[in-house]
């Protein structure tokens, strides 16, 4: 008989760990999604794995009862890489914040990401080092006043979406820890995307970086700030659908206009070429006007562990085709000493 189909809830992905995060914490709003999220894939717990870096997102494999590791500074999707490609009956995600992926792990993210390694990163990203207690971080914008920056940063920000579309990531997302409709969805994308999928949450640290996202959640101002991406949909937004992303003529780059007067593009994530996700990428400002979330990039490419896998099998195909090729045979040939 076939076996019945996995049920399992949300409960069953508690783990008994005390959630330590500071009371108002986005990352609350985060786990609450994924612990949601994760009974609707139909896979057994041992078959999950979270592996993180350091920072206060990096406590999210204690809170899941699923295997974890909370591993080395920037680290993660190194061991992560090693995991998906040797165990691919797992299923890998990666939990990292802006400081973590993109200070001392940053070509530890990109390489994973050119590489098409089968994980699903997720970066929580707050414009701030909240474990070390309110310094800037690579996200931060010009001019923020933190403990290590009192006369304001002289750095230059990353755009997280745009360092991933450049590394050739395959899937690329953007996401909002206080929207659990939308968190979801897009978790679940990223889920069934085979390869690197990598998704960027704007998360609140309440202590150190209060509101740097407030317009984009505040019902006052959201309308008209975010542009939400739907597969096969224009790009018009605003309180009353009043703006529209378009494409000027003579223009490497897109645009925000009224609507009334310009054809709004139609959203393709499966567009081969990074450029049109690139553009979208550059479209919000310092004060994040015109953000786009949703799925900025999602295309079809063999993963780097599978085609790992594929060379190994070849190799072993071979040995068996000709034994005196094979790795005992080879360690055994020539000169050789018996010790006794």
């Amino acid at each position: 008989m076939p076996s019945a189909p996995l049920q399992l809830t949300a409960k069953d992905f508690k783990s008994d760990q005390e959630v330590r995060w500071c009371p108002g914490c986005g990352d609350y709003a985060i786990l609450a999604a994924m612990q949601g999220f994760l009974p609707e894939l139909g896979i057994p717990r041992e078959r999950i794995v979270f592996v993180s870096g350091i920072g206060c997102s990096s406590r999210f494999p204690y809170y899941l009862d699923t295997y974890g590791m909370h591993s080395i500074h920037g680290r993660a999707p190194a061991i992560a890489t090693g995991l998906s490609v040797t165990r691919p009956d797992l299923q890998v995600w990666v939990v990292t914040g802006d400081g973590d992926a993109l200070s001392i792990g940053g070509n530890h993210l990109i390489h994973a990401l050119r590489r098409n390694v089968n994980l699903k990163i997720l970066l929580f990203n707050n414009k701030i080092y909240g474990l070390t207690k309110g310094q800037y971080s690579p996200t931060s914008e010009v001019g923020k006043v933190t403990k290590s920056t009192p006369a304001g940063s002289a750095d230059y920000p990353f755009n997280p979406i745009s360092l991933a579309l450049g590394a050739e990531a395959s899937f690329v997302a953007r996401t909002i820890d206080s929207d659990r409709k939308h968190l979801t969805s897009v978790l679940r994308a990223a889920a069934e995307h085979q390869g690197s999928a990598f998704v960027e949450i704007y998360q609140n640290c309440n202590i150190f970086n209060d509101g740097a996202f407030e317009v984009l959640k505040d019902s006052e101002t959201r309308d008209n700030y975010l542009i939400r991406l739907e597969q096969g949909q224009p790009l018009r937004f605003g309180s009353e659908g009043q703006f529209a992303v378009t494409h000027p003529a003579n223009s490497f780059g897109l645009t925000v206009e009224d609507s009334a007067s310009a054809e709004p593009l139609v959203h393709d994530a499966t567009q081969e070429d990074p450029a049109y996700a690139f553009a979208l990428s550059r479209l919000a400002g310092p004060d994040l006007r015109y953000t786009p979330v949703g799925v900025f990039r999602s295309v079809s490419r063999p993963s780097y562990d599978k085609l790992v896998r594929d060379q190994l099998e070849k190799a072993k195909a071979k040995a068996s085709d000709n034994p005196a090729q094979d790795l005992a045979s080879l360690l055994n040939s020539g000169d050789t000493w018996t010790i006794l």
